[in-house]
C-alpha cells in the first residue's frame, strides 16, 4: 500500500514540508520506496540516482528549513525530468544509443528554474528516441507501460512522466509537446498535461530566433498543481528573445471563476476529416455535459479552413524542424545506423525541401492561426480529444489504421491534435473518462494565444466537477476511492 506522503497532491505536500509536518527525508524515503515497488512494472522512471546521495540531499533540504533559510515552492520535492532535457550530472540519452553515455555539464533553462525552486532530481522519465512518436519505447531503456493497463501503450513522448504521475511516483512532472507529446500521454493515463504557448516557458536551443512548434509545459494530477509547476517554469529569459514577458506570478493566484455563458466549440472530427476509433468521440461528447452543467454554451463548430491544406503544410515544417537537430547524426555513417527509421524518414524528407517550400508552408500556418484567432472572437474555447484511439498494444510501434483509414506516417494517428500545434494555442489535456475496457481518454481545452490562465480556470472547474484522478486510481496502487 502506498504511504500517505506519496498520495498527497503537490500543493498539499509543499505546505506540509514548509510547515515541517513532514521532513524532506521522509518524503524522499517514501517516494523511493514507492518507486522501488512500482517502477519495475511500468518502466516510467529511468536513470534513477543512488539512494544514499538522494537521501543526503534531502537531509540538506531539512537543514535549510531548520536554519530558517528562504526556500522555493518545490523545496524537497523528488523530481524526474523528461529524458529529452539536460540535467547537470544525470545521464541524458534522449532514448538514443548514440547518447547512451551522455552526461550534461549544465542544466537546461527550465531545469535550472526547477532546481532553484528547491527540487531534488532523482532521475529522468522515459521517452521515445529523440521524442519521435507518441508511444514511449527506445533501445536504451525499453518500453514504458500504461498506468492503467500494463499491456497497453503509455503514449508519448512524455509517456514516462504521465505514468509516473498517475502511479504517484512523482508529485509533479515536466513534459514537452510537438504533436501531442504532453496531451496524449496525459489523456491515456488519467492526468493533466499542458501544452503552453510558444515562449511561455523559455526553451534552450542553438537557434533562438526560429523556434520549432515544440514547447515545454507542466504535468500534474490536478489543476492547481499544474499551475504551481507552470509558475516555476514560466517567465522571460533574456537568452530566449522570443520568450513571453513577465514571470509565473499570474499562475499563483486563485483559479475559480464563473463560467455561465462561456462559449465552447466542440470541434469533434473536424467535419469528418479526422478518423476516430469507435467510442472516443462518444465518450468525449458525454464529458461535455459537465461544461453545460457549469453554465457553458457548448456547440459543434470549427474554424473555417481546409484541413487538407493544413496537413500538407505541417508535413514539411515537421520534417525541417526535426531534421535540423538530427542531421548531425545522419551525416555520420556509424551513427546513422543507430537512428530509428522514423528519424531517418524525417531527415530524408527534409532533404527534399527547399527554402521556398518552408516559406510556403509557414504562410499556410499563419493563415490557419488567423482563422483560429477569428474563431476565438466567437468562442472562448474549443475542445477535441487528446488522441484518435484508446491506448493500443505497448509492443505496437504505431497503429497502421484507425476506423479503416490507413495511417501512412508514424505520427498520422495524432492528426487530431496537430491543428492546435500549428496555431500555437495553449491546450490543456483533461481526463474525459474510461471506456468499457477500463482504458482512459482525455480531451484538450484550447484557448486563444497566451490564454494559459483561461485554460487553467476552465480545467479547474471541470476537475472539481468530475474528479477523475481522485475517483479512478490505477489498479497497481491497490487502493479504491
Amino acid at each position: 500500500m502506498p504511504s500517505d506522503v506519496v498520495m498527497m497532491d503537490a500543493g498539499e505536500l509543499a505546505g506540509a514540508i514548509a510547515a515541517r509536518k513532514v521532513s524532506c527525508v521522509e518524503v524522499m524515503a517514501a517516494y523511493l520506496d514507492h518507486i522501488d515497488r512500482l517502477n519495475p512494472k511500468v518502466n516510467a522512471i529511468v536513470a534513477l540516482q543512488e539512494r544514499a546521495d538522494l537521501m543526503a540531499q534531502a537531509r540538506e533540504k531539512d537543514a535549510a528549513l531548520r536554519r530558517g533559510e528562504p526556500v522555493g515552492v518545490l523545496h524537497g520535492f523528488p523530481f524526474a525530468v523528461k529524458d529529452l532535457t539536460p540535467v547537470k550530472g544525470i545521464r541524458t540519452t534522449m532514448g538514443s544509443p548514440i547518447l547512451k553515455d551522455n552526461v550534461p555539464s549544465a542544466d537546461s533553462a527550465m531545469v535550472a528554474r526547477v532546481r532553484a525552486a528547491g527540487a531534488i532530481f532523482i532521475g529522468k522519465t522515459n521517452t521515445p528516441e529523440f521524442g519521435l512518436g507518441s508511444n514511449t519505447f527506445n533501445p536504451v531503456y525499453g518500453i514504458t507501460r500504461n498506468a492503467y493497463d500494463q499491456s497497453r501503450s503509455a503514449g508519448g513522448s512524455s509517456g514516462g512522466a504521465a505514468v509516473a504521475l498517475a502511479l504517484r511516483m512523482l508529485p509533479l512532472a515536466d513534459g514537452t509537446d510537438y504533436a501531442g507529446s504532453l496531451r496524449n500521454p496525459a489523456g491515456w493515463n488519467n492526468v493533466f498535461g499542458f501544452r503552453t504557448s510558444i515562449g511561455r516557458v523559455p526553451a534552450d536551443g542553438r537557434d533562438a530566433f526560429m523556434p520549432t512548434m515544440g514547447v515545454i509545459g507542466p504535468m500534474a494530477r490536478n489543476v492547481p498543481d499544474l499551475a504551481l509547476l507552470l509558475s516555476v517554469q514560466a517567465g522571460y529569459d533574456a537568452r530566449a528573445p522570443l520568450s513571453i514577458a513577465g514571470d509565473g506570478a499570474a499562475f499563483r493566484g486563485p483559479l475559480e471563476r464563473d463560467f455561465k455563458g462561456a462559449r465552447i466549440a466542440w470541434t469533434g472530427d473536424y467535419g469528418g476529416h479526422i478518423p476516430y476509433e469507435e467510442g472516443v468521440l462518444d465518450l468525449c461528447k458525454s464529458a461535455l455535459k459537465t461544461f453545460e452543467a457549469m453554465g457553458c454554451i457548448v456547440e459543434e463548430a470549427r474554424p473555417d479552413f481546409s484541413m487538407d491544406a493544413l496537413w500538407a503544410a505541417f508535413l514539411p515544417l515537421r520534417a525541417w524542424q526535426t531534421a535540423s537537430a538530427l542531421s548531425v547524426y545522419y551525416r555520420d555513417p556509424v551513427k546513422r545506423t543507430l537512428l530509428k527509421p522514423e528519424a531517418i524518414f524525417e531527415i530524408e524528407s527534409a532533404q527534399k525541401l527547399g527554402a521556398l517550400d518552408i516559406t510556403a508552408a509557414s504562410a499556410v500556418r499563419t493563415e490557419w492561426y488567423q482563422a483560429t484567432r477569428r474563431f476565438f472572437e466567437t468562442y472562448d474555447y474549443f475542445i477535441v480529444p487528446t488522441a484518435q484511439l484508446f491506448p493500443f498494444d505497448a509492443h505496437l510501434h504505431w497503429p497502421k489504421d484507425i476506423a479503416g483509414v490507413k495511417m501512412e506516417i508514424y505520427y498520422e494517428w495524432q492528426k487530431g491534435v496537430i491543428p492546435t500545434t500549428m496555431a500555437g494555442n495553449p491546450a490543456l489535456a483533461v481526463p474525459a473518462g474510461f471506456n468499457a475496457a477500463g482504458l482512459p481518454m482525455g480531451m484538450q481545452i484550447a484557448a486563444a494565444n497566451h490564454g494559459e490562465l483561461a485554460c487553467l480556470q476552465l480545467a479547474h472547474a471541470y476537475d472539481l466537477a468530475t474528479g477523475w484522478t481522485r475517483r479512478r486510481l490505477p489498479p497497481l496502487l491497490g487502493l479504491k476511492v
